[in-house]
C-alpha cells in the first residue's frame, strides 16, 4: 500500500532557509541590482546595462590584479601543500608528542587575519623589527615599503607562515587513517620509504589534499586583510590583488555600480573554480572506491 510522503520534515530547513536568504540571497540581489544602475548620488538611480561589466573587461586594471592574484594562488600552493606534507610525515603518530605537535600546529591558525597582518609589519620594519633589523645589519638591503620583490616575498612568507599548519593537519589526519597493515605489507617486500609513499601514503591522502588545495586556493584567492595592512597594496600596485582592488573602488572611489560589477565577476570565478575542485574531487572519490 503506497503512502503519501510526509513533507513536514521541511518545516525544521525553513529556519536555514530563511536565514540564507537574509544572509545571502537578498545582499547578492542587492549587488547585482548595483551592478546594473549608475548614481549621482541623493539616492537617484540611472539604468547602465552592462556597460559596468564591459568597461571592467576592457579594464587592464583588473586583468593585472588578476595576473597577480593568480600568481600568488600559484606560489602560495606550490610552498604549503609540499611544505605541509613534509610537516605531517615527520609529526609523531603515537604518543604524548602528539597533542604537543597539534596544538602547536594550531596556534598560527588562531591568530586573526588583522594581527598577522600587524605582527609581519612590525616584524619586517629595519628600524624596529627583527627581520628588518638583522637583514639590515648582514648588509641585505630589505624594505617591503619600496622594494617590490621585498613586498612579495613578505606577503608570501607570511601566509606560508600562517596557513600551512592547516595543510599539516590535515595531510596528517589522512596519514592517520591509513592502516598498518598497508605499513606492513610494504615492510615484508622491503619497499623503499619513496614507495612506501608514493603508492601507500600519497594515495590515501588524496581526498584530504584535494580539500586543502581547494581551501588554500580559495582563500589565497580572496586574501585582503594580511597584505592590506603590511604593504597597502604597494609599493605602487605590486601587491594590489583583486580584493584590494575591489574594496578601493567601492570605498575609495565610491564607485557603486563598477564595485558591484566586479564583485559579481569576482564570485563568479571563484564559482567556477569551486566546481571544478569539485568535480576533481567527486572523481577521485569514485577512482578510489
Amino acid at each position: 500500500m503506497d503512502k503519501t510522503p510526509n513533507q513536514k520534515a521541511w518545516f525544521l530547513v525553513l529556519p536555514v532557509l530563511i536565514l540564507v536568504a537574509f544572509s545571502a540571497v537578498i545582499p547578492l540581489m542587492t549587488v547585482v541590482n548595483y551592478s546594473v544602475q549608475d548614481t549621482f548620488g541623493n539616492n537617484e538611480f540611472f539604468w547602465a546595462g552592462l556597460e559596468w561589466f564591459r568597461e571592467l573587461l576592457e579594464d587592464d586594471r583588473m586583468w593585472d590584479a588578476l595576473g597577480r592574484q593568480l600568481m600568488f594562488s600559484g606560489i602560495i600552493l606550490a610552498i604549503e601543500v609540499p611544505l605541509g606534507i613534509l610537516v605531517a610525515l615527520n609529526m609523531p603518530k603515537k604518543g604524548v608528542w602528539v597533542s604537543i605537535c597539534l596544538v602547536l600546529m594550531s596556534l598560527p591558525l588562531l591568530i586573526p587575519w588583522n594581527v598577522v597582518g600587524t605582527i609581519w609589519q612590525i616584524f619586517g620594519r629595519v628600524d624596529i623589527g627583527l627581520l628588518g633589523h638583522t637583514l639590515a645589519a648582514l648588509g641585505i638591503d630589505y624594505n617591503y615599503t619600496q622594494d617590490p620583490f621585498a613586498a612579495w616575498v613578505t606577503v608570501i612568507v607570511m601566509d606560508v607562515w600562517h596557513w600551512t599548519s592547516l595543510v599539516a593537519l590535515l595531510a596528517y589526519a589522512g596519514l592517520q587513517s591509513i592502516p598498518d597493515a598497508y605499513y606492513q605489507a610494504a615492510k615484508i617486500d622491503q619497499a623503499s620509504r619513496w614507495k612506501v609513499f608514493r603508492y601507500i601514503e600519497l594515495p590515501k591522502m588524496a581526498g584530504v589534499l584535494m580539500i586543502a588545495v581547494l581551501l588554500r586556493f580559495m582563500d589565497s584567492f580572496m586574501i585582503y586583510t594580511e597584505p592590506f595592512v603590511v604593504t597597502g597594496g604597494g609599493p605602487g600596485s605590486t601587491t594590489t590583488f583583486l580584493s584590494i582592488d575591489l574594496v578601493k573602488m567601492a570605498l575609495g572611489q565610491f564607485d557603486l555600480g563598477p564595485a558591484a560589477a566586479f564583485s559579481l565577476m569576482y564570485f563568479l570565478v571563484i564559482l567556477l573554480i569551486s566546481w571544478v575542485f569539485y568535480t576533481v574531487m567527486v572523481n577521485l572519490d569514485k577512482r578510489g572506491t
